[in-house]
C-alpha cells in the first residue's frame, strides 16, 4: 500500500529547495508550516486546492483583509511550485482576497534631520561613555551608505578596511556578500569612532565594530528603541506611521538619484550600479526604493521635458 504524502512533507521539500537558492523564508516558512499542519489535521488528500488555501488564509476571521491576502499569497507561491510536478494542483488567482501588498510611505529624511539625529545621539548618556559615539557614528554610516541596519550591526573589525575605504558586507540577504566603497569623509568618521571605542572599551567581549559600553554588540531591538526616542525628541514624524531606521536606506537611494539627475547621468546604467551597491537581488528592488519625493519628481519632469523638446516630439539623436 502506497503511503500518503503529507502536506508537511511537501512544504519541507519546497522550503529546502528555495533556501538552497538563497532565500531565507523566515516568516513565509513559518506560515507554510502552519498551513501544512492545518491541511494534515483536516486529513486533506490529493492536490492542493484553492478552497483549502482560502479557508486557511482567512483564519482568524477577525483580521485585516490584508493579512488574509498575504497568507494566501504565501500559499499561492507554494502552489505554483507544486503545479509543476503534481497535476491537478489549483493555483489561487491573484488578488482573490484583495491586494497582498500595501506599500507604506517611507520617511525620506532631510539632510537637516540626519544632522539633528546625529547631534542628539551625541547627547545620549552616559557622559564620557562609548554609547553616544556609537549611535552618532552608526546613524551617520546608515545615512552615508544606505546599509541595512542588520548589516551595520554585524560588521566586525576585520570587515572594516579603513585603509582602503571599503567595508566587506558578508553573507547578507539572499546569502550574498559585497564590498561597499566609502567616501573619505565616512572613512574618517569611522576611524575616529574606532579610536574612541578602543580607548573607552578596553576589554571588548566580541569583535563587532560597533560596541556598547559593556563591550558587546548592539541588539537591533535596542537600537530601534533608541532611534525612535531620538525621532520623538526631535519631532520627526512619518506619513501614517513612525519613521524607521530602514527609511535611512530609502533616503540614501533617493538622494543618490537626485544627484545623478542634476549631473545629467544616464540613469539606466547608474541605477544598475546602485542596485549592486545596495546589495539588491534584482534592479527592480532598487526602483522600489525610489520613492516619488517632490524633489525627485521635479528632476524627472525636467529630464523628460528636455528629452521631448519644445515640440513634444522627442529630440533627434
Amino acid at each position: 500500500m502506497t503511503r500518503r504524502t503529507t502536506m508537511s512533507s511537501k512544504v519541507e521539500s519546497y522550503l529546502a529547495y528555495r533556501r538552497g537558492l538563497g532565500y531565507q523564508l523566515k516568516i513565509e516558512g513559518l506560515q507554510l508550516r502552519q498551513f501544512a499542519t492545518f491541511a494534515d489535521a483536516e486529513d486533506h488528500r490529493g492536490p492542493l486546492t484553492t478552497e483549502l488555501a482560502v479557508r486557511w488564509a482567512r483564519q482568524p476571521t477577525d483580521c485585516d483583509p490584508l493579512y488574509w491576502a498575504r497568507r494566501l499569497e504565501v500559499v499561492r507561491c507554494f502552489a505554483r511550485h507544486l503545479a509543476a510536478t503534481e497535476p491537478g494542483t489549483e493555483i489561487p488567482p491573484r488578488r482573490l482576497l484583495g491586494p497582498a501588498h500595501r506599500r507604506t510611505q517611507p520617511h525620506i529624511y532631510t539632510v537637516a534631520e540626519v544632522s539633528a539625529l546625529m547631534a542628539a545621539a551625541e547627547r545620549l548618556g552616559p557622559t564620557g561613555g562609548v554609547r553616544p559615539r556609537t549611535y552618532h557614528t552608526l546613524i551617520g554610516l546608515l545615512a552615508a551608505t544606505g546599509l541595512r541596519i542588520s548589516e551595520a550591526l554585524r560588521l566586525t573589525r576585520g570587515d572594516a578596511d579603513l585603509a582602503d575605504d571599503v567595508l566587506a558586507i558578508r553573507e547578507t540577504k539572499f546569502g550574498k556578500s559585497r564590498l561597499v566603497p566609502l567616501h573619505p569623509t565616512t572613512t574618517a568618521a569611522l576611524v575616529a569612532y574606532a579610536r574612541d571605542r578602543d580607548r573607552l572599551v578596553t576589554r571588548p567581549r566580541c569583535d563587532h565594530f560597533f560596541l556598547s559600553d559593556r563591550g558587546e554588540g548592539l541588539p537591533y531591538s535596542t537600537v530601534r528603541t533608541v532611534f525612535r526616542k531620538l525621532c520623538d525628541r526631535l519631532g520627526i514624524t512619518g506619513v501614517g506611521r513612525r519613521p524607521r531606521l530602514h527609511d535611512l536606506r530609502h533616503a540614501f537611494a533617493c538622494r543618490r538619484v537626485e544627484e545623478w539627475y542634476d549631473a545629467g547621468v544616464d540613469l539606466a546604467h547608474a541605477v544598475s550600479a546602485l542596485s549592486v551597491y545596495l546589495g539588491h537581488a534584482k534592479v527592480t528592488d532598487t526602483y522600489w526604493y525610489l520613492t516619488a519625493t517632490p524633489d525627485l519628481m521635479a528632476r524627472a519632469a525636467a529630464r523628460f521635458e528636455a528629452f521631448v523638446g519644445p515640440t513634444g516630439e522627442g529630440v533627434t539623436p
